[in-house]
């Protein structure tokens, strides 16, 4: 069962890095093609640290945090996964989000992002199909922390 999770990881590191690949190849840095006007747009951009610009250059920290992250991952999808589908989506989507980052980091050392949106006026941070795939697996993980604590009450009070 736990193999279907680390397949949606790879399919998550395989989708992240043709995007980021097209991208390179076929988009000069700050570039920008509209899909959607004032709301969707492809731009070329690049990223030396994690989310909105935060710790620039740092890349020996993030090498240590991600090979941490995705050491306990492995962990959680081999311990609880099995008996959890909720989480074990959640965890594979992180999975394959950070080691698609993590790939960035090491091969070209920075992080290739590329969705730029603007939701309700706001110019959102440009990024990429990995930082999708984390923020959607701690959504879900955290709906799943909900849902578990709520059973837990029931059967303790059941």
């Amino acid at each position: 069962m736990t193999v279907i999770f680390y397949l949606l990881a790879l399919a998550i590191i395989a989708i992240d890095q043709l995007s980021k690949f097209a991208i390179v190849k076929n988009m000069n840095l700050g570039e920008s093609i509209t899909v959607i006007d004032n709301f969707l747009y492809i731009t070329s951009h690049r990223n030396m640290g994690a989310a909105w610009g935060i710790l620039q250059g740092r890349m020996w920290f993030f090498y240590i945090i991600t090979v941490v992250v995705v050491v306990v991952l492995v962990y959680y999808i081999q311990k609880m996964a099995k008996t959890h589908i909720l989480l074990g989506i959640s965890l594979g989507l992180m999975l394959g989000g950070a080691i698609g980052n993590f790939i960035d980091r090491v091969f070209r050392k920075e992080v290739v992002d590329f969705v730029d949106t603007i939701i309700f006026g706001y110019d959102f941070p440009i990024f990429n199909v990995a930082d999708a795939a984390l923020t959607c697996g701690v959504v879900l993980l955290m709906i799943f922390m909900v849902f578990e604590e709520k059973l837990l009450k029931e059967r303790k009070n059941g």
